[in-house]
């Protein structure tokens, strides 16, 4: 299953103003500073049960068009492995090249602040769905997409312009950078034994699949 890849990821050689250049991903499965990750706990945004055998802790940009992919990748794989799989979303903004990354991330944040797990979700999701990438958001849909998934849209646009939950972004991103973070998307997959293994990249759902069957056979 290992193996190196190009997966497009941005690597950065120190910290978040670092200048990013495309470079090879080693998808080997080795945890490295995977181990200084967070704990996993209810105050993450987690899809299917925090006790599930298997957790896939990705670190994602928002902008990012390969997090875009695996998103819908994520999407697929908890689909199939219902109850077996918990999935806990990070921040993990690319400021060099996505400027609007970090402001999205927030904004998600606050959705969470006024709605709760589940909307969390449905508002990253629909940003997913109609994101071009790379900036290409343009920002006013933000409280638009607040509005359509049932918040109070005048309510959100204060959160949001008060940058209220900005501190929870940052914690995410230096949470990832502990962890060996270095480009987007990223994600560790934690059994049940509590080891660890890399997924380097948009990896495509037959090999997500792989590392998660290994990692339930823990």
């Amino acid at each position: 299953m290992a193996g190196i890849i190009v997966a497009g990821a941005i690597i950065f050689a120190i910290g978040r103003n670092a200048q990013p250049q495309v470079a090879e991903v080693d998808d080997s499965f080795a945890s490295g500073d995977a181990e200084k990750m967070k704990p996993v706990d209810d105050k993450d945004h987690i899809v299917g049960d925090l006790n599930a055998p298997v957790i896939v802790v990705e670190y994602s940009d928002i902008e990012c068009p390969f997090c875009k992919r695996f998103h819908e990748t994520m999407l697929d794989a908890m689909k199939e492995y219902k109850g077996q799989v918990a999935w806990v979303f990070r921040h993990f903004p690319l400021d060099a090249i996505h400027s609007q990354a970090r402001k999205e991330a927030v904004a998600t944040e606050c959705a969470a602040a006024l709605g709760g797990n589940d909307v969390f979700w449905k508002y990253i999701n629909k940003i997913f769905e109609i994101t071009p990438s790379n900036d290409g958001l343009d920002l006013a849909e933000l409280p638009k997409i607040a509005k359509e998934i049932g918040l109070k849209e005048a309510e959100f646009k204060k959160c949001l312009d008060g940058d209220q939950y900005a501190s929870e972004v940052e914690d995410d991103y230096q949470d990832g950078l502990a962890a060996g973070v270095q480009g987007t998307p990223h994600s560790i997959v934690v059994s049940k034994s509590g080891k660890k293994l890399v997924i380097g990249g948009a990896q495509p759902l037959a090999e997500v699949k792989k590392i998660i069957n290994s990692a339930l056979e823990e």
